[in-house]
């Protein structure tokens, strides 16, 4: 009957096995690091960028986390006994280069080579955000990023609604929220942030109130006033991601001018009777709202909600899109909407994506943020004056 040694020697035996040095140099050619570590021990200490996957939950987890079989991989533990059972059991499900650190984590921390301490999250954030977790590309990692970010909402409204809830649902640590309306019974039939206990109620306090419920790892800040030119510089200052739920041009315009100067991506959003749009203009990346429409339309061709009505669900779909796009920009996760417009026509449930291009008239751009200066609109159809 074999001992443990025997099945070592044995897996050793099948499998390449690298010293500190080599594996450190696999690090620098673009190995992907492998920890199979229990949580604890990872939670003490790992090497930066590694992905963890406990010994035990290897054979389950390792197909999703890994998912190219030809990517080469170092695999380590705390002295390399796992690590070498683990490369076995690699190379048994395909994968065609798996080395295993000797002397493991241990080894390579008392030579003095580079490590970091690991995001953490508390037992009751692991239990909230478990579905979260379980998702490769977003992971304790990922999490902790989301729990960090300072999103502002620019309005509790339509738009503002479904974004916030599930922004501060999703763990967004900091979510600041600029309203200067109070609740009325005709929002109700859309705005969800809100109900009928609160009509009277400010809305940035109700907001407040039911994101706050909802998630008690978020801090919520109310503004509650109006943005304008004297202000809106000092309120978004900070914030990584502005969600835009406005519904008037002047709006768009100052929050155009004031991210694009400080250099702040915002999740745009607009609805219309039956259909919707998204885009993220994001300054050092891609286009603009001034891109997409250099100057404001007539007051007869740009009707509010309140005068041209709304489907209800219509701002729900598209402000949990808005939430996508901004949990998309903090972790910098697949294709976001940047240099691209989302237009949703609800009637004939048709999706599609138009392509947008950066104006070359356009001088309020990041490069020329120091010349930019934020004032509000000298009138309705004229942009106005924004470059000193």
């Amino acid at each position: 009957m074999a001992t443990f040694r025997d099945l070592l020697s044995a897996a050793k035996s099948e499998i390449v096995e690298v010293t500190t040095a080599e594996a450190a140099d696999h690090i620098d050619a673009g190995y992907t690091v492998l920890d199979v570590r229990e949580p604890d021990e990872y939670a003490e200490g790992a090497l930066d960028g590694a992905i963890h996957i406990p010994r035990g939950h290897l054979e389950a987890q390792i197909e999703n986390r890994i998912g190219d079989k030809s990517t080469p991989v170092v695999v380590y533990c705390a002295g390399g006994v796992r690590s070498a059972f683990a490369a076995k059991t690699m190379q048994e499900l395909g994968y065609e280069t798996v080395a295993s650190m000797d002397g493991g984590f241990g080894r390579w921390k008392d030579e003095g080579r580079p490590w970091k301490q690991p995001a953490t999250l508390n037992p009751e954030q692991m239990d909230r955000y478990k579905r979260h977790l379980l998702l490769p590309e977003v992971g304790v990692e990922g999490q902790t990023k989301l729990l960090d970010a300072k999103v502002l909402m620019l309005g509790a409204g339509g738009l503002g609604s479904p974004a916030a809830l599930y922004l501060a649902a999703a763990g967004v640590g900091t979510i600041g929220v600029v309203d200067m309306d109070d609740v009325d019974a005709s929002n109700l039939q859309r705005q969800i942030l809100h109900n009928v206990d609160r009509i009277g109620d400010r809305k940035v306090d109700s907001a407040k109130k039911t994101l706050t419920m909802l998630n008690p790892d978020v801090d919520v800040v109310t503004y509650d006033t109006r943005l304008d030119a004297s202000n809106i510089v000092d309120i978004i200052s900070g914030y990584d991601v502005i969600v835009d739920g406005a519904d008037n041009f002047p709006s768009r315009y100052l929050l155009n001018d004031a991210s694009v100067k400080l250099g702040i991506p915002v999740v745009h959003g607009s609805i219309f009777r039956f259909e919707g749009m998204v885009s993220v203009f994001h300054p050092t990346e891609g286009p603009t709202y001034r891109d997409m429409v250099p100057e404001p339309p007539p007051a007869e061709l740009a009707p509010s909600c309140a005068e041209a009505g709304v489907l209800g669900v219509l701002p729900g779909i598209i402000g949990s899109i808005q939430a996508l796009e901004t949990i998309k920009v903090i972790l910098g996760l697949g294709d976001a909407l940047i240099g691209r417009i989302l237009s949703v026509d609800t009637t004939e449930m048709e999706f599609r994506v138009f392509n947008l291009r950066p104006d070359p008239t356009n001088e309020v751009t990041y490069e020329n943020r120091d010349r930019i200066v934020v004032q509000e609109l000298t009138g309705l159809c004229a942009p106005g004056l924004t470059l000193s």
